[in-house]
Parts: structure tokens; C-alpha cells; sequence
């Protein structure tokens, strides 16, 4: 069963590089863990549909989110933005780059809403992309490395619960470490993303892409002003509702009822009109409702591989074959955690699952608490980025596809796992070795 896991993700793998629907391949590579396993065509149907209710809160929060960023739009503060930025970086690509990146970074720890504001911010401003002939690849590794590195070296909003994570994880296979000793474990691994950063905004995606064809040619007479865009105050109730929204998110802990929230307050304050009110659930539904179904495809998948006991497998027949060097344990380690989340598409679903393996590996191998943290860490983030089923690349997706002129898995999935695996899989074994 072990095999289930490794061959079940090169099936997702390859065929979504060959373009196949992610859904379709997600689809392919959960029935072919459960057949692998030993499973019929129909447990495994019913094992990966019994899955998917674990991600409906999700998938219903991201639907909610694509409609209030439809009504947002609607109001037309995002035209002031985009003036703004059009004024002041206009072929500036790589502040451009770098300013995404600082925005993203601030949605996992100072105002924690994930990959909430994408669509919001960023379909406004990729006509102002393709003015720039800002290439979209460089947006998304921005984009994915501000909803990944600070989560995983800072300690707030979603780094907390993720260094908690792996706090309790450790804890439940004695070995107890302090959240500081764990933040600081994770600078090694984090410095690989900033460095994939830096290689992906200078070099990678620094020189202009003709590929985009502008949905409005826009000549330099035509050109926004800023000084030509006017507040308003239904730009004013906007900010109200979405100010609302986040304290909503905040105090409850509910994306859904954040994201609810926003849209029933756009209506009540008349910044959308009530009779446009199908156009926006239906628009809202087209920008996100592709990310909710892979979402909760990839929780059924995720389902299959645990309900089989696949990723036990996996785990057991990994400590058989590792021996004592601590490079190659560190080495195989980290691969079996790549494996794992790149098939569920979860940093913090796959810390307990790979804890359990890590804690009495690493201790009998001679590894400190802080090393072993440094490992858990590196590998519960590796795969994240790349992987087809994960939010941190399905979230710029969203956004960068709005208008159909991006696609997930070339021009998110390959970019980002290129710039963040790599150097991640690479800090992270050096820190298993120095710390």
C-alpha cells in the first residue's frame, strides 16, 4: 500500500502537466490509491465522496468570498487602486513583484484572511498587469510566497497555529520544544523561500511577456489619472463592509461568516443594487467556484489515502529503508513529507501524519528537538507550493485567471514548486544537519 501514495501523485502529477482538468486528475489519482491499495472502483468512489464534506466549509467560504469580491468590484473603489498603482508603477516590474509579495506576506500573520483578499485585489489590477507586460508567473510566486514563508517563520496569526502544529505533534511523541525554539529552527528552511523569491523576481520573471493581450487597448492618452478618480461614498460603505467582513473572520474564526458578512452588507448599504443580486452570486461563483470543487475533490483524495492506510504505509516502509546516516534519514524524510503533501495539498494537515514518523526516527538517529523541528517544519511546507490541490497556488490562480489568460498548473504549479521545493527541500536538510 505503500506504492499507493507515491504512484497515486505522479498519476496527478503528470496528467495535469499534460493539461488534463486538475479536477479530473485529482479524480484519477484518488481512485487509483484506492485501487492500488486493494480497494474496489466503488469503495474508492464512495471513500473519496465521503471525503469531501471534510472541505464544504471551505469550498462554501470561497464561493461566498468570489461574490462579495464581485460586489466590491462593482462599487469601483478597485478603479482607485488601480489608478493609483498605475500612476505610481507603471513599468516598475519588479517593485510591482516585490509590493504583491509584501501584500500577500501581511494576509498570514498581521491580518490573517489567507488567500481571502486575491480576489479581490488582484483581477482589478491584470489589466494594469498586461499594460506593464508584467509576467503573470512572477505574480504567482509573489503571491504563493506570501501565503507560505511567513506561516512558516513567524510565529502569528497562521504561523502560530502552524508552529502549534508541530509543537503538539512533537509533544505527543515525547519530545517537548518551545514555539521560539521552533520559529527559529524554521529561519534556515524560510531563508530558501526568500531566496526563491529574489531568483524568481530579478531573474526568472523580470523581463516583460508579450503573451497577454490587453482586454481594453489602453495608448498612453489613455491612460487613468488618479487625479480623475473621486471617493465616493459607496466607496465608503465599501470599506465599512469589508472592514466588517475581516472583524467578522477575526472574532469568530469563520471564513464563511466573515465572507457573508461582506455581501449582505454591500446589499444593505445599496452599493449593489438587490436586482444585481444573481449576477454577483453567479459571477462569484465563476471566479471561485473552481478552486471550492478542487478543494473538496482533494479532500476526498486525502480521505482515500488515510482510510486506506496508505500514508501509513508509506511512513513505516520509509523507517525500514532509512538505516543511520542522519544525511540520508534527513534526505528521505523530507521526500516522504514532499510525497505526502504534495497528494493532500495541506502544510497543517500533514504534521500530526508525519510527526509520528519523524519524532522516533530522528531521536534514535541523534537529531536535536530543534533539527527535528526544523524537519517537521520543511516538511509539512514542501509541496505546498507546486502542489495542483493546494490553496497556495489554487488562491493566485483565482485570481490571475480571471480572464482566462493564466494557467494553474504552468504558470502557477511549475513556477512555484521550482522556486520554493527546491530551495525549501535544500535549507531544510542543511538545518536537520546544523542545528
Amino acid at each position: 500500500m505503500a506504492w499507493a501514495v507515491i504512484i497515486s501523485v505522479l498519476i496527478m502529477t503528470v496528467l495535469s502537466l499534460l493539461r488534463v482538468n486538475v479536477i479530473i486528475a485529482i479524480i484519477a489519482a484518488a481512485l487509483s490509491a484506492g485501487l492500488i491499495a486493494g480497494e474496489s472502483l466503488q469503495n474508492s468512489l464512495d471513500m473519496m465522496i465521503n471525503g469531501m464534506g471534510n472541505q464544504a466549509s471551505v469550498a462554501l467560504s470561497y464561493i461566498l468570498l468570489g461574490a462579495f469580491a464581485v460586489a466590491i468590484s462593482y462599487s469601483g473603489i478597485t478603479n482607485i487602486l488601480v489608478n493609483y498603482l498605475l500612476k505610481m508603477l507603471k513599468n516598475k516590474r519588479v517593485i510591482m513583484l516585490l509590493v504583491i509579495a509584501g501584500v500577500a506576506s501581511l494576509s498570514q500573520n498581521v491580518i490573517p484572511v489567507h488567500i481571502a483578499f486575491i480576489p479581490i485585489l488582484i483581477p482589478p489590477l491584470l489589466n494594469l498587469f498586461d499594460q506593464m507586460k508584467l509576467d503573470r508567473r512572477g505574480v504567482a510566486a509573489a503571491l504563493t510566497f506570501g501565503l507560505k514563508a511567513p506561516y512558516v517563520m513567524i510565529p502569528a496569526g497562521f504561523g502560530l497555529i502552524f508552529h502549534q502544529t508541530i509543537q503538539d505533534a512533537m509533544g505527543t511523541s515525547g519530545v517537548d520544544v518551545g514555539i521560539g525554539s521552533i520559529a527559529l529552527s524554521l529561519l534556515i528552511p524560510g531563508s530558501g523561500m526568500i531566496i526563491g523569491l529574489l531568483v524568481a523576481v530579478f531573474f526568472s520573471y523580470r523581463k516583460p511577456r508579450d503573451k497577454y493581450q490587453l482586454s481594453v487597448e489602453v495608448g498612453e492618452e489613455d491612460t487613468p489619472d488618479i487625479t480623475n478618480a473621486s471617493f465616493s461614498a459607496k466607496h465608503a460603505w465599501t470599506l465599512v463592509a469589508v472592514a466588517a467582513a475581516l472583524g467578522v473572520q477575526i472574532w469568530t474564526e469563520n471564513l464563511v461568516l466573515g465572507a457573508l458578512t461582506g455581501l449582505v452588507l454591500m446589499f444593505v448599504f445599496l452599493v449593489v443594487p438587490f436586482r444585481r443580486g444573481d449576477e454577483v452570486v453567479t459571477n462569484g461563483i465563476g471566479m471561485m467556484g473552481m478552486i471550492a470543487f478542487v478543494m473538496l475533490i482533494a479532500a476526498g483524495y486525502a480521505n482515500v489515502l488515510q482510510e486506506t492506510g496508505s500514508i501509513d504505509a508509506l511512513v513505516d516502509s520509509s523507517s525500514d529503508m532509512i538505516g543511520d546516516n542522519k544525511g540520508l534519514i534527513a534526505f528521505i524524510l523530507l521526500l516522504v513529507g514532499l510525497l505526502v503533501t504534495m497528494g493532500i495539498g495541506s502544510s497543517f494537515g500533514t504534521v500530526p501524519i508525519l510527526a509520528a514518523l519523524f519524532v522516533p526516527i530522528g531521536v534514535a538517529a541523534g537529531f536535536s528537538p530543534m533539527a527535528l523541528a526544523a524537519l517537521i517544519g520543511t516538511a509539512g511546507a514542501l509541496g505546498d507550493a507546486g502542489s495542483p490541490a493546494s490553496d497556495s497556488t489554487l488562491g493566485p490562480t483565482s485570481g490571475l485567471a480571471a480572464d482566462g489568460k493564466h494557467h494553474h498548473i504552468w504558470d502557477t504549479c511549475v513556477p512555484t514548486f521550482l522556486h520554493y521545493n527546491i530551495p525549501l527541500f535544500i535549507f531544510g536538510w542543511v538545518a536537520a544537519m546544523v542545528l
